[in-house]
């Protein structure tokens, strides 16, 4: 699971979204969540992109950040060490075109803009703090090539550290059409409650306890239920038209867990469909395990032991109240949809107007 160069870090050595050889204009996308901070450096090919550089590290910036509303200390130097990595990772590759963005914790946080500040101070990146909104839509387009076209609509999960978005997309049920092409985006909710607000909510008394368990299932489900605006597609889903996509460290932990893996995999568990009978199993085993027992298993770890068990309790709520056979894992998500977007965003060469002799140059930003 832990890759040499940090602790935390999962090994990336696969293509995304494509392959060929050959190297063009660099992008990079960097992602600083609530629980982690990302990195990814591709060049495009034709079906995608060629990865270039990965980095993902556990900081747990939003740590603390549910009881106080301040991003605390120790939380923000872990991930100014990561950000100083990353900035450093950027700088080797030469000029890489780069958006960096923030979600959930810097949103919320009294002191996130301070924290935003210093960022750019000690490192050089520029941070843009991004709505629930756009979150929702580039996990959306960074999981397209999951979505199984054959299906009526599909519901795409992305469990954060403090908040999940759920995006519902309405497909045609063809199976035609590129698989990069953006669906429609129906309906989508944005809740403040992810693995890390959700673990701090409802801290572990001890393993096995079932009742603690539904209590964060009920908790997630409280803030979902009464959201009505996707109610036009719900009878696709009780009519096996659809199906889940859910992506975040916990989710992928669950699939390692049910393919028992001796070490993470991503090309194994990218892709993975799991049915709702496998996603309540691994939820009842990790509820047999202590702290100490989860952190032992190779696809969950010491850093995301205490939070896993919140992931599928997310999961879990979710899928009760859009009951759905088909939940499709995914490693991928926000980057990959951030650099996906940055990519079809080509910057414009503006055509030089052959200026009339005698006539006065126009003035910036005159139309």
């Amino acid at each position: 699971m832990s890759d040499a160069d940090a602790p935390g870090e999962r090994r990336r050595t696969d293509r995304l979204a494509g392959s060929g050889e050959g190297r063009g204009q660099l992008y990079a996308a960097l992602d600083l969540g609530t629980n982690n901070c990302r990195l990814l450096v591709a060049t495009p090919v034709r079906q995608g992109f060629r990865v270039v550089d990965a980095y993902s590290r556990i900081v747990r910036l939003g740590e603390g950040l549910s009881q106080t509303g301040r991003l605390q200390p120790a939380a923000m130097d872990r991930a100014l060490d990561a950000l100083k990595v990353c900035a450093d990772r950027i700088r080797r590759r030469g000029d890489p075109r780069l958006r960096a963005i923030a979600t959930q914790a810097c949103r919320m946080a009294e002191n996130g803009p301070e924290f935003i500040d210093r960022v750019e101070r000690e490192t050089g990146l520029r941070l843009q703090v991004i709505s629930p909104r756009e979150e929702a839509r580039l996990s959306v387009a960074g999981c397209l090539g999951l979505l199984d076209r054959r299906m009526r609509a599909a519901l795409v999960i992305d469990v954060g550290g403090g908040s999940t978005e759920l995006s519902w997309v309405e497909l045609d049920g063809e199976g035609g059409g590129p698989s990069g092409r953006m669906p429609p985006i129906r309906a989508w909710l944005s809740i403040p409650v992810g693995v890390v607000t959700l673990a701090e909510q409802f801290p572990e008394v001890r393993p096995g306890e079932q009742a603690w368990f539904r209590a964060m299932v009920e908790a997630v489900k409280a803030q979902i239920a009464g959201f009505r605006h996707a109610d036009s597609l719900r009878p696709l889903f009780e009519n096996g038209q659809a199906h889940l996509i859910g992506t975040s460290g916990a989710i992928t932990s669950l699939a390692g867990l049910h393919l028992g893996l001796d070490r993470y995999d991503r090309s194994r568990v990218d892709g993975l469909w799991l049915t709702k009978a496998d996603c309540d199993a691994m939820a009842e085993r990790l509820l047999d395990l202590d702290q100490p027992g989860r952190a032992a298993q190779p696809c969950i770890g010491p850093e995301r032991a205490d939070l896993v068990l919140a992931g599928a309790a997310i999961l879990q709520a979710v899928q009760e109240l859009w009951p759905c056979e088909r939940v499709r894992v995914a490693d991928r998500g926000l980057r990959e949809g951030l650099l996906l977007s940055l990519m079809a965003d080509k910057p414009k060469r503006r055509r030089r107007r052959r200026r009339r002799p005698g006539a006065a140059p126009a003035m910036a930003g005159a139309a």
